[in-house]
């Protein structure tokens, strides 16, 4: 059910079609009973859900990755994430995605926040995590994944920002908790 606080918000499902069952996502159409009544079809993409991490070296940079996404067809920079596996706490997968995607370990790792990615749609949880304190190792990819991985600066990466490198939301939200970190530490 419902939120108690927004219960008069709520609405009803009447009947659930499942559309697609993937790898990643899986597709849903609802039949719902809005509040006032009336009938509404609503379009749903269940996640299992996700880590971001943002990686700060030990010379304050940022480890990013630069990948194709099929979807927007073309290159974009992005922090380190991945879908969480069945049964796997968030923290864990955190640890994979890093070592697996930049070949990085980290001694200190610390949540920055949990967000819905589209809840206009989609059900995904993404799980973002700042990683400190790193090693350096071997890249892990997926059999599917190739990446380039690079070494930013704070300026660097908000000037990606502004030219569009950067547009995906998990990274943008990692770069302003970054420069609002670095502006505490400033007036300390």
């Amino acid at each position: 059910m419902a939120n108690n606080q927004a219960d008069h918000l709520y609405e009803k499902t009447i009947k659930t079609k499942q559309i697609f069952e993937g790898k990643v996502i899986s597709l849903q159409v609802d039949d719902v009973e809005l509040p006032n009544g009336n009938l509404a079809k609503r379009e749903i993409v269940k996640h299992q859900g996700a880590v971001a991490v943002l990686p700060i070296s030990n010379d304050n940079k940022m480890i990013a990755v630069r990948q194709f996404r099929k979807p927007l067809e073309r290159s974009i920079i992005e922090i380190p994430a991945g879908k969480l596996e069945k049964g796997e706490e968030p923290l864990e997968c955190a640890k994979r995605e890093l070592a697996e995607e930049t070949g990085y370990t980290a001694k200190n790792i610390t949540h920055i926040s949990s967000f819905y990615t589209s809840p206009g749609f989609a059900d995904e949880l993404l799980h973002l995590y700042v990683a400190k304190d790193l090693t350096a190792g071997e890249l892990n990819l997926d059999e599917d994944e190739f990446v380039e991985v690079l070494h930013l600066t704070l300026e660097e990466a908000k000037e990606l920002h502004a030219t569009g490198e950067i547009r995906d939301a998990k990274t943008v939200l990692a770069l302003f908790a970054w420069e609002n970190d670095m502006l505490k530490e400033q007036r300390s």
